[in-house]
């Protein structure tokens, strides 16, 4: 069978079974921090398993994209030299809901595996693992599906701590866990292994195929396990290898998913196709890389940009060291559409703007590798011994993505070792920085725990009767709230609306006689919203009845703002290109923040051309309206996804006119006209391939307007001008400066030609060569440089040291005449100099600059020079 008939047949069987099918999730974890990637199939369904979201079924099943390639779920150095390990991977998964438990998940899987109308492998090819006290798993498989007890192997805590264990999953280190069964297929006694648990296990002979989950427990941060309420299953099984399987080949590179791309890698790179560890990493790369930029992932220096960018240098790496020549990488796109566009949609609409992120790194680190070079072979020259430092190489890697192997290609070359233990040090160091630093964790019984769900009825209005149905003070539950004290409430209804999608929480009040609570912000976790801020007067209790009253100003002005915002998404993507996507939001009553995906600044005739379509869509004055569907349904009326959002099976699509459709929950207009007019007010890059425009509508773009407008009347008044010709007298003001200036550097010049005279008589003759070091407090650079020319050719023989505190700072500037640079160079005196004051400075051997900030130590950094000479001498 072919991957795509296996990952067909999958979804079928399950869907016999009562499942429904779920597309795949993005591999960017929607509403996820703990997450970098999406690594697993269950992800999408973590808010089902915690009981934090409830869906219209209890039974799904999925082929969920994957990626592991950074932080804790990490696979990438092993990519290329075995026969399983891949960044991108194909996950089925069946997933039940508080539904079935262990014996329907036990037998499902024996079934599809096993029987003739599905996958028909041996039974006895099989083996099977238990957690260790797992005893109802292990009766299941013995006694009702006939495994026999030879191949059954308990696993009890292998790795080190309780429930550490191969047969033991957890969430993260508190959250829903469970004891898990593995089916595993024996590829033969001709390939070295042994069975699961024993001292072989390692080998390839006995490979996992098959892992059930049993969710029966909550673990706490004091690791105690809490039964679960409804216990879950969760199950997984790697297409690429069921798929070697199933064609009788041994490593997944040999499938039919990989061969296409395999070759389509030697093509590109010039090179045969000859079962090379380097292709292969090229042939997986191209997978994990174009799925990472079809949803939205940029190569950037942090985060998932980060990774993504490490995966393309990698490939790049190996590709070179198979002779490519130039960009290739980009090239293999077209092979991966080819191969997966079919399953994946997302690859053939973005295949051209794929290539072109892959082709501009490509090109950004040819650049980057021939600058580390450079710095290579300066570090190089500087070495006193035979052995490469850690921390060079290190630096290399991090900061120009130099890898070690290159470095150690280059040493070796010269006889030379690495500190490998030293690099290693510097890697640790940094991933406890990252670990420090990173977002990507959280307890999740630190949440706010709410069962009961909130009925929002703000769409309708902004005021509404509802009753108080839980209080949290300091993350607590209590029953009462007294007048002063800082809480949240839970409503069984609410008219506010809780921050998502951009749009931040509505503010307000409750009421309820003389108690009044004070709505700062409004948020959501699971179905509750929690309206959060304090008591003003008066005391709450649990069941009161309260009226609720949303600042309407506020709401609207930000309405205003959020449909403005989709009228630009969609302008964006008409003028920059369907690249566009959206990268996060802000929008509240002031203003509108959009970042999107784009790899240069925005040129002032597209800022025109942007604001010029949407006021125009303003001005048709659409009607803005929205529809309650199923999320296909809502992709095939050509609704965009915002960025971030995790959506439901219900989902809500927004339009205005036949001009932008989105998928959106938040609050908006009613017509396009009510936005009035949008003013963007300024546009620049947040990070590599991100721009963020910010602009304003409605009464905030006319005050901004106004603003503008007074500027424009003060600075015309300054010039003695008025508005219809401030740009003529503007013009006439500059180019008087402009004469100005440079009569003012003709007299400097004037000046320094005959400080000059003078301050040749300073110089002391040192071993035969003419020495001056002075201090000429505010000239600047450019003065100093004249001067030390000057000084050259009238000392003859020379080293030259002249300072200056200009502007606060210090600046300085050495000279060496030719005649000495082969003993004595200006760059060494400028760094010696520089660093006494507290800067940095570098140039040629006959002239450098430089400067800092200690002013106070600038003599003695001049007086330096004399021994500087003695010594070069």
């Amino acid at each position: 069978m072919k991957s795509a008939e296996i990952r067909e047949a999958f979804l079928r069987f399950f869907e016999e079974q009562g499942h429904t099918r779920v597309a795949s999730s993005s591999l960017i974890p929607g509403n996820d921090p703990t997450l970098l990637f999406t690594n697993a199939g269950m992800n999408q369904f973590k808010d089902c398993f915690l009981g934090q979201e409830k869906r219209a079924y209890t039974r799904a099943v999925s082929s969920q994209k994957c990626v592991r390639a950074g932080g804790k779920h990490n696979d990438l150095e092993n990519v290329g030299y075995t026969a399983r390990h891949h960044t991108f991977f194909e996950m089925l998964g069946n997933f039940s809901f508080g539904d079935y438990f262990k014996r329907d998940a036990i037998t499902f899987a024996w079934t599809f595996l096993t029987s003739d109308k599905w996958l028909n492998l041996p039974k006895e090819k099989l083996w099977v693992t238990v957690y260790a006290t797992d005893d109802e798993a292990y009766d299941i498989w013995t006694k009702e599906v006939g495994v026999p007890a030879e191949r059954m192997v308990r696993i009890g805590d292998n790795k080190g701590a309780p429930y550490a264990s191969d047969n033991f999953w957890t969430m993260g280190d508190t959250g829903p866990c469970g004891p898990c069964t593995e089916i595993f297929y024996d590829h033969g006694a001709d390939i070295w292994g042994g069975p699961p648990g024993s001292p072989e296990e390692d080998g390839d002979r006995y490979i996992e195929i098959w892992n059930n989950v049993f969710m029966q427990f909550n673990r706490t941060a004091d690791g105690v396990l809490h039964p679960l309420p409804a216990p879950s299953v969760d199950t997984g099984m790697g297409l690429e290898r069921i798929s070697a399987v199933l064609q009788h080949v041994h490593s997944n590179y040999e499938i039919d998913l990989f061969q296409s791309l395999l070759s389509a890698s030697a093509k590109a790179i010039g090179c045969t196709n000859d079962n090379q560890a380097s292709l292969k990493v090229v042939a997986d790369h191209i997978r994990s890389c174009g799925f990472l930029i079809a949803d939205g992932v940029l190569p950037s220096n942090e985060g998932r940009g980060y990774v993504l960018r490490r995966i393309i240098r990698r490939a790049c790496r190996h590709g070179n060291k198979l002779g490519a020549k130039g960009s290739f990488f980009y090239q293999i796109v077209g092979a991966l559409v080819a191969e997966m566009g079919e399953a994946f949609p997302e690859l053939k609409s973005q295949q051209a703007h794929i290539e072109r992120v892959l082709k501009a790194e490509e090109e950004q680190f040819a650049k980057t590798l021939e600058q580390g070079l450079k710095i290579l072979e300066q570090d190089l020259a500087e070495l006193k011994g035979n052995v490469v430092p850690g921390d060079v190489v290190f630096k290399l890697y991090d900061t120009y993505g130099f890898p070690m192997d290159l470095t150690g290609d280059i040493a070796r070359e010269r006889n030379l070792t690495l500190d490998e233990d030293g690099f290693e040090r510097e890697m640790e160091a940094q991933r406890v920085r990252a670990r420090s630093a990173s977002s990507f964790g959280m307890d999740y019984n630190s949440l706010v725990k709410v069962d009961v769900a909130t009925e929002f009825t703000g769409y309708a209005g902004t005021t509404g009767s509802a009753k108080i149905v839980a209080i949290y003070k300091d993350g607590q539950s209590v029953d009462i709230l007294s007048e002063g004290q800082e809480g949240v409430i839970v409503l069984d209804k609410t008219p506010f609306y809780a921050e998502s999608g951009g749009q931040i929480g509505d503010s307000g009040y409750l009421q309820a006689g003389s108690s009044r609570f004070d709505v700062r912000d409004t948020t959501k976790t699971g179905g509750a919203f929690l309206h959060h801020g304090v008591l003003a007067s008066g005391s709450l209790m649990i069941a009161a009845p309260v009226a609720a009253h949303v600042d309407a100003e506020v709401r609207h002005a930000t309405s205003l703002n959020h449909s403005a915002t989709h009228l630009l998404h969609a302008a964006l993507r008409q003028v920059l290109g369907e690249h566009v996507q959206q990268k996060g939001s802000l929008v509240d009553s002031q203003r509108l923040r959009f970042d999107f995906s784009h790899f240069e600044a925005i040129k002032p005739e597209q800022i025109k051309a942007l604001e010029e379509i949407v006021n125009a869509e303003i001005r048709k004055n659409s009607p803005v309206e929205t529809e309650e569907t199923d999320i296909e349904t809502a992709k095939r009326k050509g609704a965009m996804a915002l960025f971030g959002e995790k959506y439901g099976d219900s989902v809500r699509v927004l339009s205005m006119g036949d001009f932008s459709v989105e998928l959106c929950g938040g609050i908006h207009a009613n017509r396009t006209g009510d936005i009035g007019l949008m003013k963007i007010i300024s546009e620049g890059g947040v990070a590599s391939g991100v721009r963020r425009i910010e602009a304003v509508t409605g009464a905030a773009a006319l005050a901004y307007l106004n603003a503008a407008e007074e500027q424009l009347k003060e600075a015309a008044t300054l010039i003695k001008g008025s508005r219809d010709n401030l740009i003529d007298k503007l013009s006439a003001v500059l180019e008087r400066n402009r004469l100005l200036e440079k009569q003012l550097e003709q007299l400097q010049a004037k000046a320094a030609s005959a400080a000059g005279d003078d301050l040749s008589a300073q110089a002391v003759d040192v071993k035969g060569v003419k020495v001056l070091a002075v201090r000429l407090d505010g000239q600047d650079g450019k003065a100093l440089l004249a001067l030390v020319d000057q000084l050259k050719n009238k000392l003859g023989r020379a080293v030259i040291l002249l300072g200056s505190v200009h502007e606060e700072k210090v600046v300085l500037v050495a000279g060496v005449t030719k005649d000495l640079t082969g003993q004595l160079k200006a760059g060494d005196l400028m760094k010696q100099a520089a660093a006494a004051v507290g800067g940095k400075g570098g140039g040629r051997p006959d002239m450098a600059q430089g400067g800092g900030t200690d002013v106070g130590a600038l003599d003695a950094a001049l007086a330096q020079t004399v021994a500087f000479v003695e010594q070069g001498i």
